[in-house]
């Protein structure tokens, strides 16, 4: 690990920078009151300053066949979609075919390509394009949809405001990993996500792949692979090792793992557990555009456990 590396490695480094966006970690002020959490907001937080970590989610807790059809706006989802969402508690996702018509996929397209052509969007070392909603006022109406938000907040039986948006030109190429792992709550499981095909996906291009019913394993998180931990300094492990533990958990529990081949306009909603990955590309002169919106709950502890940072939440 280089200067850099060590540097990012201390607490104090971050406890700087969130003293520098404090008004961006006001949001986990009045979960911080509710859970007891006796805590400065711009100290490291993780999963070892809670009691508990388990999921308290209401499709977690009971199940979705039984518990979905007593909400009285059930009955205005179209039957598809009660259908699927009878089943959440038990995959752990939903498909929402043909969700985006060809009008607002293009619009997010040139949107994407017309930040990145004037630098307001650069590419992170593994090509993510990230936060689009926070400069773009035609990414954050799509991330703030009321159709959208609807069914996800019915999920979460709770508000759901976006955190941020990840724009992919190319596949990931990214191992198998759950989202709490990088954005975290306090209870668990009050994180989704949305996967947006902004164009077909085939088995050349890098297409999302999905273990159903990963989600009921109990959550990774820091002390299943970490080490070497002080009150100044995170553990020496690196991401990789992560990827490395939940690789063998899978392998353990034979999930049978799927492929999502996408058209143009469909969108994947995923439990904030549920194993996911971008496939090889097989093909690198082929594009994979696509878009994943992470929400969390708006009233619960928002952070990222690796890192152990607070979620900066923007207005």
């Amino acid at each position: 690990m280089g200067i850099k590396g060590k540097i990012k490695q201390l607490k104090l480094t971050h406890w700087f920078y969130n003293l520098l966006h404090y008004k961006s970690l006001l949001h986990n002020k009045a979960a911080y009151k509710k859970y007891n959490i006796h805590k400065p907001l711009i100290a490291s937080i993780s999963s070892k300053d809670f009691p508990d970590k388990a999921s308290r989610a209401w499709l977690d807790v009971g199940d979705s066949k039984k518990l979905v059809a007593l909400k009285d706006d059930f009955k205005d989802f179209p039957d598809d979609l009660q259908q699927q969402l009878a089943s959440w508690s038990e995959n752990g996702y939903i498909f929402l075919k043909g969700f985006f018509d060809e009008a607002t996929v293009e619009s997010v397209n040139h949107e994407i390509e017309k930040l990145v052509q004037q630098k307001k969007l650069y590419p992170t070392h593994d090509n993510k394009l990230m936060f689009a909603n926070r400069i773009s006022p035609l990414i954050k109406n799509i991330t703030l949809q009321k159709q959208l938000t609807g069914i996800l907040s019915f999920i979460l039986d709770k508000e759901v405001v976006p955190f941020q948006t990840i724009n992919f030109i190319y596949g990931s190429n990214q191992r198998a990993h759950s989202d709490s792992i990088h954005m975290t709550t306090y209870p668990l499981g009050y994180l989704i996500a949305v996967w947006i095909a902004l164009e077909d996906t085939t088995m050349n291009n890098g297409p999302l792949f999905y273990y159903p019913g990963s989600h009921k394993m109990p959550y990774l998180l820091n002390n299943d692979f970490n080490e070497g931990e002080t009150a100044l300094a995170l553990g020496k492990k690196e991401y990789s090792d992560y990827e490395d533990v939940i690789e063998k958990a899978i392998a353990k529990k034979n999930f049978e793992k799927k492929v999502f081949l996408a058209k143009k306009g469909d969108a994947f909603v995923w439990h904030a557990n549920l194993v996911h990955g971008g496939l090889p590309v097989e093909d690198p002169k082929q594009t994979r555009k696509s878009m994943v919106i992470h929400y969390y709950a708006k009233d619960v502890i928002k952070y990222h456990e690796i890192s152990e940072r607070p979620s900066l939440m923007e207005d």
